[in-house]
């Protein structure tokens, strides 16, 4: 596949993950009870996360990091910055008072990447 469309694929992966993780964590912190649509926020969370993944490993792979060699420490940042994006939607799951503030830190986290991913800074 060419470099655009693993950049399509890794922006549309980023939107997904980040539309969901507000959904999801929006239906947390109004609802009372189970709800059936949040289960299906955390799946389409999960859909981002690898569509995040498969067009973020992708572009490496068109901009020549090599398989063999160690990443560069901006990309071992955005990997970490994914993880705990991964796991928030879990964490607001088990700690119901920090929904809110989850909804202020995901665009940030979201922000920090695309900057590491812009200026490479080492």
């Amino acid at each position: 596949m060419s470099y655009v469309t693993y950049k399509v694929i890794h922006y549309l992966g980023i939107f997904l993950l980040v539309v969901a993780l507000g959904a999801a964590l929006g239906r947390r912190v109004t609802s009372e009870g189970p709800d059936p649509l949040r289960r299906r926020f955390v799946a389409l969370h999960g859909v981002g996360l690898f569509l995040v993944l498969l067009g973020g490993f992708g572009l490496l792979a068109r901009t020549g990091v090599s398989h063999g060699a160690l990443f560069p420490g901006w990309v071992w940042a955005k990997l970490a910055i994914w993880v705990v994006l991964g796991g928030t939607v879990m964490l607001a799951r088990r700690r119901a008072g920090w929904a809110m503030p989850l909804l202020l830190v995901v665009p940030a986290l979201a922000a920090l990447a695309g900057v590491l991913a812009f200026l490479k800074p080492f």
